[in-house]
């Protein structure tokens, strides 16, 4: 495809029209990820999570100023709330990061999450890929921030990073959130306000406590982002884990199994696409979904039924005759 020979050659223009193909999950999405797949690998992606509130587009911010300086491209994704009107991003870009706007070494795009409930757009994984194939040294993913579902980031990442601020609760309900099970850092942002000493004396503890590795021991960073205090060592932090990964031999096993969980998600998503087209043509099939819906069978019932091999095989045989008869 020549609009992926532009995107690697450099391109900005058509990575941004590729973006846009892939968040609408196109026909030629498969395509796209055929020819960028050799080129990626390169980029350490990080994930920014915690709950709304916590600062995490200003932290992003910040460590991209960091990353700047050191030389560094860096690509952005954004996840937003969906507009209920444009079924886009609700906060755009411009907004979030003015002042990497213009840098030519930053590239920023707002995700809608279009009714993922994880966190991040569905989509999210083939952005990180083409941002990647186009060079980027790092890739910031910032989620929406929805709290106690947001675990998606562990799929599209090689660092998390969760921000938490110290009125957003005690460590106790940090642990409720899941976010204990997908911390490689914590962040305490707005480190200036009341309790925030406190929050980070429990997480310390209670990494400690619950600490099972013995390559990475989950440090916690106090940050005042939008007073760009603690950032430079929270940007330690992500490159001593990075550097941990490496050489424990896990970023390679964590990208192996990403690679396996995409695998399996898009096999799962074009099974069940395949099969609801099997049972809304074949008549057989639909009889058995009017009956589900006049109540006359439970659902598991009828689901067994149609997922017999006889049954599919006959299915599959009667769309595969009707197809040749139109041809």
């Amino acid at each position: 495809m020549e609009l992926v020979e532009e995107m690697l050659a450099g391109d900005v223009l058509s990575l941004a029209r590729l973006i846009t193909r892939v968040e609408r999950d196109g026909a030629d999405v498969p395509q796209i990820m055929k020819q960028v797949y050799p080129h990626l690998g390169k980029a350490h992606c990080i994930g920014i999570t915690g709950p709304p509130g916590a600062g995490k587009s200003t932290v992003v911010d910040r460590l991209t100023a960091v990353l700047r300086q050191r030389g560094f491209t860096v690509g952005i994704i954004a996840a937003d709330p969906t507009s209920p009107f444009t079924g886009g991003a609700v906060l755009g870009d411009r907004i979030r990061m003015q002042q990497h706007y213009l840098d030519e070494g930053v590239f920023i795009r707002s995700m809608a999450t279009r009714g993922s409930h994880g966190g991040l757009p569905r989509t999210t994984g083939g952005v990180i890929k083409l941002m990647g194939a186009f060079g980027k040294d790092c890739i910031l993913v910032e989620t929406v921030g929805v709290g106690q579902t947001e675990l998606d980031i562990m799929q599209n990442v090689d660092t998390v990073v969760v921000v938490l601020v110290p009125e957003a609760g005690d460590a106790i309900q940090t642990m409720k959130a899941g976010l204990f099970e997908i911390a490689d850092i914590f962040a305490v942002n707005k480190a200036d306000r009341p309790g925030a000493d406190n929050l980070v004396a429990e997480l310390r503890m209670m990494v400690h406590l619950r600490s099972e590795e013995t390559w990475w021991q989950v440090p916690v960073v106090a940050t005042e982002a939008i007073n760009n205090v603690g950032i430079e060592e929270l940007y330690g932090q992500i490159e001593k884990h990075r550097q941990a990964l490496e050489e424990t031999g896990r970023l390679s096993q964590r990208r192996q199994e990403q690679r396996r969980q995409e695998f399996l998600e898009i096999v799962e998503r074009r099974v069940s696409e395949e099969l609801l087209k099997l049972v809304e043509r074949d008549e057989e099939l639909g009889r058995h979904m009017a009956m589900v819906e006049a109540g006359e069978v439970d659902p598991y019932s009828a689901a067994d039924e149609i997922l017999r091999p006889r049954t599919l095989l006959a299915s599959w045989s009667r769309q595969l005759a009707e197809r040749r008869s139109s041809d």
